[in-house]
């Protein structure tokens, strides 16, 4: 006869597998790494680029373009930072690991955006209200920002491709700004042709737009990381039903939660009601069952099982 309440447990796992385990998990960290600095290195090209030509032309919305680009490297950096701590194994004080201070680490450039905008839509206002500033932009300077446009082109393609393969939120929420990036240089290159023909005031609405387009990458990347944070729903509860009621042997689901983790790790828990006339062993092979059914339809990671008879 069953006992009031049966919890599955995870099975052990052998020495062998789990090896092979941290192996692929350490090459998985050490590739994160390498592309965060390489994008850094990038980043910081791209920014030296884009200040280096504001500063001598006197364009704000070049500049404000620089400020985006230097968020990325700021973010490159907090994220070599982040990965490594988010890298650490479960311990007494974090059971189910770091895995979040990555989700974590993906807040940190909506901070950095907020005050970018602030600053640059402050200046565009004001110098709207002053008539304007002449943009004196060499042939040279034109070519360099062409030249920044390619680079974050392929940033942005190959940091996107390479976070959907790690299944990292810090690099796709880093190449979604980068995307953004892409429009905000090119409107900086329309801006800039303008204002060399005397359209003074082209220069700040491109940066008023340019300070927009970095909201919306804000809340995209709010978007992704608060459900994880504050543990939403992951999957529909009757979805885990009657998937859970779908094994032989299950009478009943209910007490089903579910929530998404980092890099889109997804954890469920739920309580099935068996027959009382069945043995403990026969109890645990149908956890099992439906604990494995679980993870194969509904692409989960981990799903804690409770037995009860009916």
């Amino acid at each position: 006869m069953l006992s009031s309440k049966l919890t599955k447990s995870a099975p052990i796992t052998s020495l062998h597998t789990m090896s092979a385990a941290d192996k692929a998990l350490d090459r998985s960290r050490a590739v994160r790494r390498r592309v965060l600095a390489g994008l850094l290195v990038a980043n910081i090209a791209v920014l030296v680029t884009k200040a280096t030509i504001g500063t001598l032309t006197g364009s704000l919305a070049v500049l404000g373009d620089a400020l985006h680009s230097s968020v990325d490297a700021v973010y490159n950096v907090l994220g070599l930072i982040v990965v490594r701590v988010a890298s650490r194994e479960p311990d007494e004080e974090h059971p189910y690991g770091h895995g979040k201070f990555e989700t974590l680490g993906a807040l940190a450039i909506v901070v950095f955006l907020s005050i970018t905008c602030f600053e640059l839509v402050r200046s565009a206002i004001g110098r709207l209200v002053s008539g304007g500033h002449v943009v004196q932009m060499t042939d040279l300077g034109l070519v360099l920002l062409l030249a920044t446009l390619a680079t974050n082109v392929f940033v942005a393609w190959y940091e996107n491709r390479r976070g959907r393969e790690l299944s990292s939120e810090l690099l796709i929420a880093d190449a979604a700004a980068t995307r953004t990036d892409i429009f905000i240089t090119i409107g900086v290159l329309i801006g800039v042709f303008f204002a060399r023909r005397g359209y003074l005031w082209v220069d700040p609405v491109v940066a008023i737009v340019v300070a927009i387009l970095m909201v919306r990458v804000g809340y995209q990347i709010l978007a992704r990381t608060i459900p994880v944070l504050v543990d939403e729903r992951a999957i529909p509860a009757p979805t885990i039903l009657e998937t859970a009621q779908a094994v032989e042997g299950v009478k009943s689901a209910y007490g089903i939660r579910s929530r998404g983790g980092h890099a889109g790790v997804r954890y469920a828990e739920v309580t099935i009601a068996v027959d009382p006339a069945a043995n403990v062993s026969d109890a645990h092979a149908i956890a099992d069952a439906v604990e494995e059914r679980l993870k194969k339809d509904l692409e989960l990671e981990e799903v804690t099982v409770h037995v009860e008879p009916c």
